[in-house]
């Protein structure tokens, strides 16, 4: 029987009768006495259960308290190998950006804790052997991330001010929220833009103001949302109009061929071990970037303009080196 499975059976036990003995706690559990006497300590000390023993009775108790931490047993009935694994999705979670969510979810990892004991040190052995490192991710602040987040969840508009990085020019604009995307160690938002009229994705790190309006948000379906933004190559929006056609070396061919890099890509491998692979875009900066750290592994067969494109790239990068 499961740690956690006990805790329910001694907790039924003593609501069920006024004194339970040590021998009817043990035939009950089918335990050792050193197991039921952790599993009451286990439940004193990190469940705060008011288990008293009555000299009297000779037998355990639970007495009223008004004071104190409150015992309640744990709300999620987990095995321990069910909490180790909500324990591991929590870390991930919390890292998709350190600090966004961790807060939120710090309650649950508490209790989660409390299930798996105070022996284990599960949590932190969860830290030690589970690395995530975050090389491009941005600095998002929580504030905005918070608010965004409502907004999405809470289906109401959201006024921003904007900074398009490209032209380096602060925008200030009324948003529909439609949906959260975390891309590539960043957060962006898909909504209505009512001030270009049109669908349109923010990056949330770029947002550097953002308040609730009470107005109602447009409703875009899922559908539309997934035609304008989805369609093309990466995180830039449009609807997919060239075929980008990459040959990688045999070598490279290796981890590219199980990369995913559309959803409607298309790959095979050539005679010569070879790997050509055929992806949609319409905006080709983040395809060129993406074909640019494969170096001479890659070659751009198609369209020409995407060609044209990354050689002038090289080229240029070339010149630096001379």
């Amino acid at each position: 029987m499961d740690r956690i499975e006990r805790v329910y059976k001694i907790d039924h036990l003593l609501k069920s009768r006024s004194v339970v003995s040590f021998r009817e706690f043990l035939e009950a559990l089918e335990v050792s006495d050193a197991t039921l006497k952790r599993d009451l300590e286990y439940m004193r000390d990190r469940l705060n259960a008011p288990i008293n023993w009555d000299r009297d009775a000779k037998g355990y108790r639970l007495t009223d308290i008004s004071t104190g931490p409150k015992y309640e047993l744990p709300g999620l009935w987990f095995s321990s190998t069910e909490a180790h694994a909500v324990l591991t999705m929590q870390h991930l979670i919390e890292n998709l950006e350190p600090g966004l969510l961790g807060e939120k979810i710090r309650p649950l990892q508490a209790r989660l804790q409390a299930i798996l004991g105070y022996r284990d040190h599960s949590v932190t052995e969860v830290r030690r052997r589970i690395r995530i490192l975050h090389m491009t991710s941005r600095r998002t602040h929580l504030k905005n991330f918070e608010i965004v987040a409502t907004g999405v969840l809470t289906r109401k508009r959201i006024h921003i001010k904007y900074l398009v990085r490209e032209r380096n020019e602060l925008t200030t604009r009324d948003v529909s929220p439609q949906r959260l995307v975390h891309y590539r160690e960043n957060w962006y938002l898909d909504g209505w833009c009512h001030l270009r009229n049109d669908v349109r994705r923010f990056a949330v790190d770029a947002i550097e103001k953002a308040v609730i309006l009470n107005a109602k948000a447009k409703h875009v379906s899922e559908k539309e949302l997934d035609v304008v933004l989805e369609g093309s190559y990466g995180i830039f929006s449009g609807k997919a109009t060239k075929m980008a056609k990459l040959k990688f070396s045999a070598q490279r061919a290796r981890w590219v061929s199980l990369e995913a890099w559309h959803p409607k890509q298309r790959g095979s491998f050539t005679k010569a071990g070879a790997y050509v692979l055929q992806v949609p875009y319409n905006d080709d900066r983040e395809l060129v970037g993406d074909i640019l750290k494969h170096g001479p592994d890659v070659e751009v067969l198609s369209p020409l303009t995407l060609r044209d494109r990354v050689a002038e790239q090289l080229r240029a990068t070339a010149k630096i080196y001379v």
